[in-house]
């Protein structure tokens, strides 16, 4: 514990719009604060809203909760309190009739709130700031930090800091208004908002140098850098689950984004399905964001392939490395300047990673057209071939014709032992319990 003491324990209020049971990769970064900040010297008090996961997608995000009551849990870990949340008009209708009807009333009733919410304490994401609130009413603590997204929690971080006279800490997954993809009004509009409530904070924590880079353009703080990574814990208690051995599997998880070169690499797969070696093998995709598209596309252009992909829903993150642990190959997109999550806990698996790509023609067209964030000279955009290379981890694939090969090689080591080995090394220090530290030290030393 840092040496700490009961009497000098630090107390941490942490505002995490998404937060566990809610099956997001984005809660699983405060969700390792929560797990593992007490044994560091620093007690985490979360504020997040009920969650239901009822439906299984995308429409948990807006499903009310079961108690319009805030709900007070204490652990062995520290306070969690999950204040109550109502959809606003635009959700309810969602909910009611599907996205097919009031498409138009619904985005401008979302749009009002996105506007609205920074100017007043309103919209679906309020009940954060009461919670909090009410909880610092009666209780002292020792900082703030806000995770985003959403970054309308900057603002009540922001408030609360100065209402209460508490330092406090905006922690970026990702940058908020460096974003090529975002319309200059949205961008202008964000950018006054960012400067506005940052202005107070006493650090900005972020993921990675290249977002560090990109957020300082508009804000100009101290910065700590806290990378994502494996959730050691489950990792340990699935460390006996061996890989299946029957066909080779393959697994994909989370989103899938237009500048991923993933017909290429379907294209690969539809070619290795073909061969003359009639191979047995599946290719799992887990939790993407565009179940239907995916679905439609296979169905569409990779007939040879219905036989061997499936698709499956999210599902929490222990149930899911469980899952992927049976699995002999993870496939892993290219992210060049930010390493996303995904690596990390393909890492904490050791199960070879086959990265794609790192010098494909057709891939690096996809990344002109749709990457989200303008790169310089000066940013490494090799970020996740540098942690697969220093850890042994996989095979950086260059293009199309060499993720051929790969697979061939792959199928033939399946073949020849039942598995396929991956040595890899110096993975300790990409844990979520390591970031849990470095925040913990940086609370102490606030």
């Amino acid at each position: 514990m840092l040496g700490a003491t009961c009497k000098n324990v630090k107390r941490l209020l942490i505002l995490a719009y998404d937060f566990p049971p809610y099956v997001s990769v984005g809660g699983l970064r405060p969700y390792a604060w929560y797990r593992f900040l007490k044994e560091y010297g620093v007690y985490p008090v979360v504020v997040t809203r009920q969650w239901e996961n009822k439906y299984g997608n995308e429409l948990d995000y807006v499903a009310p909760s079961s108690s319009t009551k805030t709900i007070v849990e204490e652990t062995e870990y520290g306070t969690i309190i999950r204040t109550s949340y109502k959809p606003n008009i635009a959700n309810r209708l969602l909910l009611k009739y599907g996205s097919a009807k009031f498409s138009v009333l619904r985005k401008a009733v979302t749009a009002f709130y996105e506007f609205a919410q920074f100017l007043f304490f309103v919209g679906p994401k309020s009940g954060l700031y009461r919670g909090a609130k009410e909880y610092l009413m009666n209780n002292k603590v020792d900082a703030i930090i806000a995770t985003g997204e959403p970054f309308i929690l900057f603002r009540y971080a922001s408030a609360l800091s100065k209402k209460y006279n508490t330092p406090w800490i905006a922690d970026y997954r990702d940058p908020w208004v460096q974003n090529k993809n975002r319309s200059r009004f949205m961008g202008k509009w964000n950018a006054y908002f960012e400067r506005k409530y940052t202005q107070n904070a006493s650090y900005i924590v972020t993921v990675g140098e290249f977002f560090r880079m990109q957020i300082s353009k508009n804000v100009k703080k101290p910065f700590s850098i806290i990378p994502n990574g494996y959730n050691s814990e489950v990792i340990q208690s699935i460390a006996d689950v061996v890989q299946k051995n029957d066909i080779l599997r393959f697994a994909f998880v989370g989103t899938i984004y237009k500048w991923h070169p993933l017909e290429s690499v379907l294209d690969c797969f539809s070619e290795f399905a073909g061969s003359d070696t009639s191979p047995a093998f599946e290719l799992n995709f887990y939790g993407v964001n565009n179940m239907q598209e995916l679905r439609a596309l296979i169905d569409s252009k990779y007939a040879n392939l219905l036989s061997h992909i499936h698709i499956y829903p999210r599902i929490a993150n222990a149930q899911l490395l469980q899952l992927l642990a049976g699995h002999n190959v993870m496939l892993l997109f290219n992210y060049y300047a930010f390493e996303g999550t995904k690596l990390y806990d393909y890492i904490g698996l050791r199960r070879k990673i086959l990265f794609c790509y790192s010098e494909d023609k057709e891939a690096l067209q996809l990344k002109e057209k749709y990457y989200p964030l303008k790169d310089t000279e000066s940013v490494n955009i090799h970020v996740q071939e540098d942690v697969i290379l220093k850890t042994n981890s996989g095979v950086i694939v260059k293009n199309k014709q060499q993720l051929l090969l790969e697979l061939s090689n792959l199928y033939s080591e399946f073949q020849s032992t039942g598995a396929i080995a991956c040595d890899s090394i110096d993975i300790e220090r990409y844990s979520r319990k390591s970031g849990a530290k470095s925040l913990a030290e940086l609370i102490i030393n606030l």
